[in-house]
């Protein structure tokens, strides 16, 4: 209905028709609205009264208005091997045009089988789904490029894994879903016409600054370096531990996509592996810059991967310094961080509350916290407090509440991921339940479920 807000373009099927496929979803047995995001449906322009009540349209039975699904193709890096893919239980609905005139691919995810499932029957189940709400919206309230989440529906339908799991669609909003992927497919499969086709699509739709420039083509590949560079940043700056860097995981546009295996740190260890399937520590938290290096290197060639470890250092040792309370440049700024973590890796302190504590007295770190008040005294003198708080957060997705909550919600209470997304929606806030780190803190494992 046109009513609720729709307004869909279909730019990339504009493109040679090897990069997708048209596929509707396939219709749920019972369609229930299980989550809804208001805010996020809102920034879209649409009327979230009207969808929130609306489970069909998101859980595949019926097409929003101007709809004209697709799965698209990619390839992929997987651990390193090459492996064609493509969207093997999603379809990308349409692009929705907000009323400020950004655009963003809406789409269903766990909505049945497609061209690429690879004999997979293409169904989500609710848990996994769930996590990629939850995660995705702490990212976004953290101030990370991420995909979103506007819905998760129930589908009625049993998804048959390890055990019956009651199944769900995902409904993801993402300023694209081009992967670094894509690039490696129209490179095996097309031909430099087709890279070239995608790369000027690419351009007119993430960097139109670039458009008709004699150089694009390499400062496209120097922004997405750019862009993947402060993304991981970020990711090692709040202890974001995605799981699964794939180059099919890996958007140019910048955002964290696809929230498989993903966790956060409780205790400092940069070894740290959540992942069940990443059995040689290839994606570990301190691997993450160099795995985003080595995707680059397959993306644009060994030519960028000094310009993102370039723009990499400077955008982490900038937001450390920020966490820090450091507001002036001096040469020994990153020993001092480096002592810091070494210090906190050997006391097993936990990442995100000892940065939110640095004011206080800390035992373990007496003798640095001294060197860092040396090194404050030498700067403008303000009082940093505020500074501090802004860039660390009190509350992330801890492992142990996000456990919590979706097994809640697989028997049928929603009301823990309902206050657990409203703590996350407030991450610079302090809040006594949910900084707590668990009381034991064990080999936390997670598994590939999106």
């Amino acid at each position: 209905m046109q009513n609720e807000g729709w307004n869909l373009e279909h730019t990339y099927t504009k493109l040679p028709e090897m990069f997708y496929r048209n596929q509707k979803p396939e219709a749920a047995p019972v369609s229930q609205m299980c989550l809804f995001n208001h805010e996020l449906a809102e920034s879209l322009g649409l009327n979230a009264n009207k969808l929130s009540v609306a489970a069909g349209i998101f859980a595949g039975t019926q097409l929003p208005y101007g709809a004209k699904p697709i799965s698209q193709a990619y390839a992929g890096y997987q651990f390193g091997h090459f492996t064609m893919l493509g969207d093997g239980r999603a379809v990308v609905l349409g692009e929705q045009i907000t009323p400020s005139g950004n655009r963003f691919d809406i789409q269903l995810k766990g909505s049945g089988a497609t061209p690429f499932s690879r004999g997979g029957d293409g169904y989500a189940a609710l848990s996994p789904m769930l996590r990629e709400y939850i995660i995705s919206e702490a990212m976004f309230h953290l101030g990370i490029p991420t995909t979103r989440s506007l819905a998760v529906a129930l589908t009625g339908r049993n998804v048959i894994r390890e055990k019956i799991l009651p199944g769900a669609v995902l409904t993801r909003v993402a300023s694209s879903h081009i992967r670094v992927g894509t690039f490696n497919y129209a490179a095996a499969y097309g031909t430099q016409e087709d890279v070239r086709t995608l790369v000027d699509y690419c351009i007119w739709r993430h960097f139109p600054e670039l458009e008709g420039l004699e150089d694009r083509f390499h400062l496209f590949a120097r922004e997405v370096a750019r862009l993947q560079a402060e993304l991981i940043a970020k990711w090692q700056l709040v202890g974001f531990v995605h799981g699964v860097m794939n180059t099919d995981n890996m958007a140019i546009c910048g955002e964290t996509i696809d929230y498989g295996p993903c966790a956060f740190l409780d205790v400092y260890a940069p070894n740290t592996v959540f992942s069940s399937i990443d059995t040689e520590g290839r994606y570990a938290y301190k691997n993450q810059p160099k795995m985003a290096a080595w995707n680059l290197a397959h993306f644009a060639g060994e030519s960028e991967v000094s310009y993102f470890w370039e723009c990499y250092e400077r955008s982490w040792l900038q937001g450390m310094k920020n966490k820090l309370g450091i507001l002036n440049d001096e040469s020994e700024d990153a020993a001092l961080i480096s002592e810091l973590l070494d210090l906190m890796a050997t006391h097993k302190l936990d990442y995100t509350n000892t940065f939110r504590s640095l004011l206080s007295p800390i035992s373990e770190l007496k003798n640095w916290q001294a060197k860092w008040a040396a090194r404050l005294s030498r700067q403008p003198q303000i009082n940093i407090t505020d500074i501090m708080n802004r860039h660390n957060p009190a509350v992330i997705p801890r492992n142990h509440r996000v456990e919590e909550a979706l097994a809640a919600a697989e028997n049928g209470d929603m009301s823990l991921t309902h206050k657990l997304l409203a703590a996350l929606s407030k991450p610079y806030q302090d809040n006594a339940e949910y900084s707590q780190p668990p009381k034991v803190c064990g080999n936390y494992r997670t598994f590939c479920g999106t």
